[in-house]
């Protein structure tokens, strides 16, 4: 399974453009986005698709670890435990 993180402040490559490349995918959705949660607090939004899993990541830029390292670590642990990030 591929998976494709991005910050949501990320001027690089902004999520908008990242949903937009997916979709152009047609990729069939599993599990729709939803917000994750570290903290009892929001640290992104997941959405799962046949094959690809995006996460964003809020308030990180281009360089997710280095913006947001607790919610990166999360995302990570996540992925190789081959789950989604927490709701």
């Amino acid at each position: 399974m591929g998976k494709c993180c991005s910050g949501d402040v990320d001027s690089v490559v902004p999520i908008t453009s990242t949903r937009y490349a997916i979709n152009k995918l047609k990729l069939p959705v599993k599990t729709a986005w939803r917000p994750w949660s570290i903290n009892d607090e929001v640290g992104g939004y997941v959405e799962e698709y046949e094959g690809l899993t995006l996460v964003t990541v809020r308030d990180a830029g281009h360089f997710v670890p280095s913006y947001q390292p607790a919610r990166a670590l999360t995302m990570i642990s996540s992925f190789l435990q081959g789950v989604l990030p927490p709701p």
